[in-house]
């Protein structure tokens, strides 16, 4: 089972809504409009995937992670993803 089985719906959702704005992004280019309020409208899709993407790491880390463990959440090893999924959201944000 993967990770974000759990989730996938929400998943779904949310990238339907994220394709929603990309096409918002289209008609925009189309109405040639103001060209800092189509890159305020992609910085925000950007953020969106982003968001999306930070969160199915942190599934994907904290599923496959405590099973190949064998465990279930010793708190070291939450510690220690916790610890790195607060570095790898830093870098997204760069």
């Amino acid at each position: 089972m993967r990770g974000y089985s759990i989730a996938k719906d929400d998943y779904q959702a949310r990238l339907r809504r994220i394709e929603g704005q990309v096409r918002g992004l289209q008609r925009m280019i189309d109405a040639d409009a103001y060209c800092i309020d189509v890159l305020t409208q992609i910085a925000s899709v950007n953020r969106a995937l982003q968001s999306v993407a930070l969160g199915l790491l942190d599934e994907h880390v904290r599923h496959c992670v405590t099973h190949a463990r064998g465990r279930d959440g010793h708190a070291e090893e939450t510690d220690m993803v916790d610890e790195a999924m607060q570095a790898v959201a830093r870098l997204l944000r760069t």
